[in-house]
């Protein structure tokens, strides 16, 4: 009785709420829920030696080669995590550096990771559009203890803006440090590569493509260093120990394969999306990091005197579902540490929110959020005093 009863709730809220925050986590997609259910359905442990152990643990090395042909990497490079986040702890705890240099703009899941349980203070800062600087980056990779780790996003999860990491990756090179991409945000969305792009690790996670979450995985280049610091069952050749999570694995395959093979269109399709939307905001919108390259999906913008706080519930009150520039786990906004780097006021950035459109959002979305955008605008300055 009790699923039933999510399941209708569930049901309800989708029909009457438009979803508009894809950076945040996609809805699971069909393929993956029905291949999850088969894999759910197939029981055992993937290491035992029984036939249902065999089974469990040949549908992970399935997923396993898929995931590679799609990264352009080897299959016994690739390490299954419960998502990004470990994935980018695992790299910091294995990957045996003297130092690590940190982008200004690095997701929380990294960032704070860093900076508070490590210590790390060498940030690399950014210019006003999002891009980091690299001259100040190879500044700072001439003064640092080698060897010497860089650790950037491909995407940013709050404006979009794309990274040169071709660029970073040369500066690596040229001196001797190694190059950590977190590419959550980015996978399925651009094409992607761990040769092409020359980064000794690769972060990927299932819940942004459409996949379950719970589910990541870390790419190692060949020969790229990782002493594990962690020991238990043996799983994942040693690198990451515990049971793997095999249905959740099984479905972000499926996922990943489908947000692969619909990008050519995909792309296309919510760029114009996005695009359309943001030559409808209001000609008093700022929008974040518009003169970098972006993600095509992805819209990070501000009316100045809309508090993100009060926008976002006001928002879902007329069924509309988008984020604040950058909320933390506890489902709160808070101030916008990516725009701050990009130079963006503290009143302007407190006002920041975010669209990103995915696999199930429709034109007609667009005229759902801006409607609702518009009355809630027009709603707060009403309550100011000023003309609607």
């Amino acid at each position: 009785m009790a699923i039933a009863r999510v399941s209708r709730q569930n049901e309800a809220m989708n029909k009457s709420t438009i979803y508009c925050d894809y950076n945040a986590g996609a809805p699971v997609r069909a393929e993956a829920a029905v291949a999850m259910a088969r894999a759910l359905a197939t029981g055992g442990n993937p290491s035992s030696v029984h036939r249902f152990g065999r089974r469990a643990h040949a549908l992970i090395e399935d997923a396993r080669e898929q995931l590679a042909a799609m990264l352009n990497a080897r299959a016994e490079n690739i390490v299954f995590t419960s998502g990004a986040t470990e994935a980018l702890h695992l790299v910091l705890s294995s990957a045996g550096v003297a130092s690590l240099i940190l982008s200004a703009v690095e997701h929380d899941a990294l960032f704070e990771h860093a900076t508070r349980a490590l210590g790390v203070k060498t940030i690399a800062p950014v210019n006003s559009d999002g891009p980091l600087d690299l001259a100040k980056l190879a500044a700072l990779l001439a003064d640092a203890p080698r060897p010497a780790l860089v650790a950037v996003q491909l995407a940013n999860n709050e404006t979009g803006v794309i990274q040169p990491v071709r660029k970073i990756a040369a500066l690596c090179r040229e001196h001797g440090a190694l190059l950590l991409v977190d590419a959550a945000q980015a996978f399925g969305r651009v094409p992607l590569s761990i040769a092409e792009l020359d980064a000794s690790y690769l972060v990927v996670s299932s819940h942004k493509i459409g996949g379950p979450s719970g589910a990541g995985a870390l790419v190692l280049a060949p020969g790229a260093p990782f002493s594990t610091s962690r020991f238990g069952g043996g799983q994942e050749r040693g690198r990451r120990p515990g049971t793997e999570n095999m249905p959740a694995i099984v479905g972000f395959a499926v996922a990943a394969e489908w947000a692969v093979r619909d990008m050519p269109t995909e792309l296309r399709r919510v760029a114009a999306m996005r695009d359309r939307f943001e030559s409808k905001l209001p000609k008093d919108a700022v929008v974040f990091g518009q003169n970098a390259t972006r993600l095509s999906n992805t819209s990070n913008f501000a009316l100045a005197g809309v508090p993100a706080e009060t926008a976002v519930i006001a928002m879902d009150l007329e069924g509309v579902a988008i984020s604040s520039g950058a909320a933390c786990s506890s489902g709160k906004v808070k101030s916008s540490r990516v725009l701050t780097a990009m130079g963006v006021a503290p009143a302007l950035a407190k006002c920041a929110l975010r669209v990103s459109f995915g696999h199930e959002s429709k034109d007609s979305d667009v005229d759902a959020v801006l409607a609702a955008l518009t009355k809630v605008a027009a709603r707060r300055r009403v309550l100011e005093g000023a003309s609607p």
